[in-house]
């Protein structure tokens, strides 16, 4: 018998724990995003970790600046930032106070408010394809930089909120080096997914820009690898 996912609003201890130990257990939780025509859910199937100062791959890793000022902050609530001119991207803030640690949620499923999601992504091909990657994560949420900041764990009443949802075991837990990253930060294996999901977004390592090439291509279903 399956069992219904726990609605139970996940509270901001979760996310004061270290960003490696957040990042696998946010896997099968539900994140819901409420809107103006209606709650949009999703299931968290994909994250990356990022921890802060200490990550090269991190947007904390040269210290706090008016956009990362977020990540600096009390746990529990979210980053937004814009990228390539194009493209938002969501980040849950975790760890004490000051420590700038963030997971970068990559992907996910639908599991509630598909025809919303649907009205921002009327390009996606199938209902797995709605969310499979950061971008598109985003979009079909209809997160923006106005919700940068977001508390949520303040409930209901908030832009978004984390239910605890079905944690997944740890037996079906993956990991491997995020995507998108280079240099020092290359090779840490703090991207989790689910095995076999298909809303699981493909890897794809980094590309390094060739001087007077212009600027890199912006792929949807990827996005950056940095939080």
């Amino acid at each position: 018998m399956t069992v219904a996912p726990d609605r139970t609003p996940l509270e901001r201890h979760f996310f004061d724990r270290p960003v490696l130990e957040v990042a696998p257990d946010l896997l099968g939780r539900v994140l819901v995003r409420h809107t103006p025509d209606g709650p949009i859910e999703l299931r968290l199937t994909e994250v990356e970790a990022y921890a802060g100062p200490a990550d090269p791959g991190s947007h904390a890793y040269r210290g706090r600046t008016e956009r990362n000022a977020v990540m600096f902050g009390p746990p529990g609530h979210a980053y937004v930032y814009f990228t390539y001119g194009m493209w938002h991207c969501l980040n849950l803030v975790c760890g004490p106070e000051g420590s700038a640690s963030g997971v970068l949620l990559r992907g996910g499923e639908i599991i509630r408010g598909e025809e919303l999601a649907r009205e921002r992504r009327a390009t996606a091909r199938t209902a797995h394809e709605l969310a499979k990657g950061p971008a598109r994560l985003a979009t079909a949420l209809d997160v923006a930089r106005d919700q940068n900041g977001s508390d949520v764990c303040a409930g209901a009443d908030a832009p978004m909120e984390i239910l605890a949802g079905t944690p997944v075991p740890a037996t079906a837990v993956m990991n491997g080096p995020r995507t998108g990253v280079g240099g020092d930060g290359a090779h840490h294996p703090w991207r989790f997914w689910i095995e076999g999901d298909p809303t699981v977004s493909p890897y794809r390592p980094h590309t390094p820009r060739r001087r007077g090439s212009g600027a890199p291509s912006a792929r949807l279903d990827s996005g950056p690898g940095d939080a």
